[in-house]
């Protein structure tokens, strides 16, 4: 069980506050003090709180942490915020305040390496490796395509139960926007499944999986296929879509509406598995309720058969936090 769960059920605190307790120096697992919240402890485990202990330290910044140790940090991105920072230089990026808070909570020099990124409308989970044996560790993961990652979209119009993309990928279309290669022209291999959770009015909650890690690849794989991501500004409307827009009969969409919902990958010593799961953000959520609303009205809407495979995707408070 993860510490900062064990915390919040023993002392009966919210899990925020459980998780400032244990950061902050002020618990003790076995008579030792712990002080990662993602730290996995048995259930016999005698759990101590100390409140007037002085803190440790003090988290002045802002991130999201879905879980975390010695090797790797895997934390929660929020759409509109970019991963690492581009030619212009940005300073607020995930990278950023991830540096910023390992600097706040360990109060030395912090290290963050980048294994792989998110778009910067994308929301969902990122890992960022500690060390370098992590990073080459991690990085060969992706690299083998041995990664556990699952995202969770809203696609226009009706897809089928299941299925799969296969259409290799080309760097430039035009535009800067990447493609689907035609007949004749090299591109690289990508695979993308998919699978149908909820069917609603104009559109489709689908779960996807990757087989490879191209750029854009969900996005351009799903306009090519005519279900393009809802609130994509530039695939959502390339003539590969083979659709029309449908504006008029999905609510105003604040940007894409894809999120990286699961990361999963062995752990770069012990080998045991680790998994996160990034909630569904505000925004994700404010789009698939009106959709929702409008399929009941309609009587359109239909959850897929498949209850044991569909992953849960109610609507859940995000753990973005002040740490």
């Amino acid at each position: 069980m993860r510490l900062d769960l064990a915390v919040s059920r023993v002392l009966s605190l919210p899990r925020r506050a459980a998780r400032e307790a244990v950061r902050a120096g002020r618990i003790e697992v076995d008579g030792v003090m712990a002080d990662e919240p993602g730290r996995d402890i048995p259930e016999s485990a005698k759990i101590t709180f100390h409140p007037s202990r002085p803190a440790r330290y003090r988290v002045r910044t802002r991130l999201s942490i879905l879980a975390e140790d010695d090797d790797f940090l895997i934390v929660d991105k929020p759409a509109g915020l970019l991963s690492v920072p581009t030619a212009e230089h940005e300073k607020d990026t995930l990278l950023a305040r991830t540096l910023d808070y390992l600097h706040h909570r360990f109060g030395r020099r912090p290290a963050a390496f980048v294994v792989h990124r998110l778009d910067k409308d994308t929301s969902g989970s990122i890992v960022f490796a500690r060390n370098r044996p992590a990073l080459r560790f991690l990085q060969d993961l992706f690299r083998s395509h041995a990664i556990e990652r699952e995202y969770l979209a809203l696609v226009e119009g009706t897809v089928p139960d299941s299925g799969t993309f296969s259409a290799d990928l080309v760097a430039d279309r035009g535009s800067t926007r990447r493609g689907v290669a035609r007949p004749g022209e090299r591109g690289k291999w990508a695979v993308t499944r998919y699978r149908a959770i909820e069917r609603l009015a104009g559109a489709t909650l689908v779960s996807v999986e990757l087989e490879t890690g191209r750029t854009h690849q969900i996005r351009v794989h799903f306009a090519a296929g005519g279900h393009a991501v809802l609130g994509d500004r530039v695939y959502r409307n390339s003539r590969e879509s083979g659709v029309e827009s449908r504006e008029s009969k999905t609510p105003e969409i604040p940007r894409q509406m894809l999120h990286a919902r699961r990361l999963g990958f062995p752990h770069p010593r012990t080998g045991k598995p680790v998994r996160a799961e990034a909630p569904l953000p505000e925004d994700f959520v404010a789009v698939l309720e009106e959709l929702r609303r409008r399929s009941k009205v309609k009587g359109q809407g239909s959850k897929v058969e498949d209850k044991k495979k569909a992953p849960r995707v109610a609507p859940g408070r995000s753990r973005n936090s002040r740490l």
